[in-house]
């Protein structure tokens, strides 16, 4: 799908091979500071999880302003909690003219306070359209409540879809109109690194191919069929995604020829 990255990458040996990944995948890659690149480090348990050392700076320098032609907003995690870009994001959000997609994609270790940061989160719920969190955001957000009476809660504020992924115990979606469940596929974990982004991107496009990314009325209206062909499709990303070393998700053909 064209895509447009709006980010922050320094004139640095890092700047320079994340851009030159991005653009060998056919991403645009929009800077909006000259600031050096910031670095997440992920170490690895045995497991194949990942925790993260961050050296990381947001302080966009140019407006943040959408492609001509945007059909969605994605965006998420330290993008809208670290200051002062957080807010520039959000202000974007509030008014774009495009279906949102937003991924809390928490940070304990940066984002300060479980009460704060579940007051900004739940304004930018509001504002979204589609919104996935993993149980672990939702659990260090919310330690007296189960995944799905925060999805539930979360889709009272607004969003047309709200989804909760589970980890071994797959992912659960509501809509205005159906829930859908879909477990999680037999692998054998390598690296983790990617997984949420990687389910994001399935859903994403899957949503698009089924002609509901670009409609906010459709996807109320979607049904529990739609409903779980589209978690079935980013389920399987995220699966893929953890059987490779690296945050290295499925292609296109890839994914389509193991999802329906």
């Amino acid at each position: 799908m064209p895509t447009t990255l709006l980010t922050q990458l320094g004139p640095d040996p890092r700047g320079a091979a994340v851009r030159g990944h991005l653009e060998a995948a056919g991403v645009a890659v929009r800077s909006l500071s000259d600031a050096p690149t910031s670095t997440a480090t992920a170490v690895l348990d045995e497991r194949g999880a990942a925790r993260y050392e961050f050296d990381i700076d947001w302080a966009p320098t140019q407006p943040l302003a959408l492609p001509p032609g945007t059909t969605c907003l994605h965006t998420g995690s330290l993008a809208t909690a670290l200051e002062p870009g957080a807010t520039a994001v959000e202000a974007l959000l509030a008014s774009a003219d495009a279906v949102v997609s937003f991924d809390p994609n928490v940070r304990p270790s940066l984002m300060g306070a479980p009460d704060a940061a579940r007051e900004r989160i739940e304004r930018l719920v509001a504002l979204a359209d589609v919104v996935k969190a993993s149980d672990e955001d939702l659990a260090w957000l919310y330690p007296d409540s189960s995944p799905m009476d925060v999805v539930k809660r979360w889709r009272g504020l607004g969003p047309a879809m709200v989804v909760a992924t589970l980890g071994g115990e797959g992912a659960f979606a509501v809509t205005a109109a159906a829930e859908a469940r879909c477990p999680a596929r037999p692998i054998t974990v390598v690296d983790t690194v990617g997984a949420g982004d990687a389910f994001t991107s399935g859903m994403l496009w899957r949503l698009d191919a089924l002609g509901l990314l670009g409609d906010r009325d459709a996807l109320r209206r979607m049904g529990s069929a739609e409903l779980g062909t589209v978690l079935d499709t980013a389920v399987a990303a995220s699966a893929i995604t953890c059987t490779r070393r690296g945050a290295e998700p499925p292609t296109r053909e890839l994914l389509e020829s193991c999802t329906s």
